[in-house]
């Protein structure tokens, strides 16, 4: 089987439970949502080669004309496995359950726990591959950044995937209501538990979406912790320390 990718690299996680950990990201082509704070370009078809990263951490990269083989794709990443340890595959796009099939392919392939980052809605897609990842962070969608409710989707796709190592982020900004906010940690709280990690990220302002203020931030937080035990307040660290 082949895909069209974007990028192969070793970097620093900078969001959620694994932050700071040392990944390989395999970035995947397109997705089934269009939030208004998206700030990867990932329509299909667009990209004609996938940037592979030559050695963990060098910053060099070679153009690999797409679509790239399962193979070639396992072989790409368990280089940099080799150059030094790497907490887990990060799995990531656009929406990387939009090729389950090829996940389910690649997974036995790469010598690293997998972790899929997701935006949770794609519920027939994830019982295809949830035995070959280990770690699922999940999206929970709100309406005024999608312009849809997508509480049903999310409902289920946390009972399944409940099972592995999860964690849910819920990225907030000016436009967040308190309403659609308690109906999230709501979501979680009954899917998957009060001990669900449950992490609130300040949006990273970008196409016109405004930052959540500190004070707002706070009241949010305070909000989640009446139903959830654990709900912690992360922002893209990436972004702060420059990394891809």
């Amino acid at each position: 089987m082949e895909k069209r990718l974007i990028e192969i690299f070793s970097s620093i996680q900078g969001e959620g439970k694994y932050a700071g950990c040392r990944q390989v990201f395999v970035r995947f082509e397109g997705c089934n949502l269009c939030c208004n704070y998206c700030d990867t370009q990932h329509d299909p078809g667009t990209h004609a080669y996938c940037d592979v990263e030559k050695h963990a951490g060098s910053r060099k990269f070679e153009h690999v004309s797409n679509p790239i083989s399962s193979g070639d794709l396992a072989g790409y990443v368990n280089i940099l496995l080799h150059d030094l340890p790497h907490q887990a595959i990060a799995l990531t796009g656009g929406e990387p359950l939009l090729h389950a099939d090829f996940i389910h392919e690649i997974a036995p392939l790469m010598h690293a726990p997998v972790m899929l980052e997701t935006n949770g809605t794609l519920c027939a897609e994830l019982k295809k591959v949830i035995d070959d990842i280990s770690i699922v962070s999940m999206d929970i969608k709100l309406p005024s950044v999608t312009g849809r409710e997508l509480w049903a989707e999310h409902t289920e796709f946390l009972r399944m995937a409940r099972r592995k190592d999860i964690y849910v982020k819920v990225v907030v900004s000016n436009d967040t209501t308190d309403d659609e906010f308690d109906k999230a940690v709501s979501v979680v709280s009954n899917a998957s538990g009060a001990r669900t990690l449950f992490v609130i990220q300040p949006v990273t302002p970008v196409n016109g979406v405004e930052a959540i203020t500190p004070d707002r931030t706070l009241q949010l937080q305070a909000r989640a912790l009446r139903s959830l035990r654990d709900v912690r307040v992360l922002p893209q660290t990436q972004k702060m320390i420059n990394q891809m």
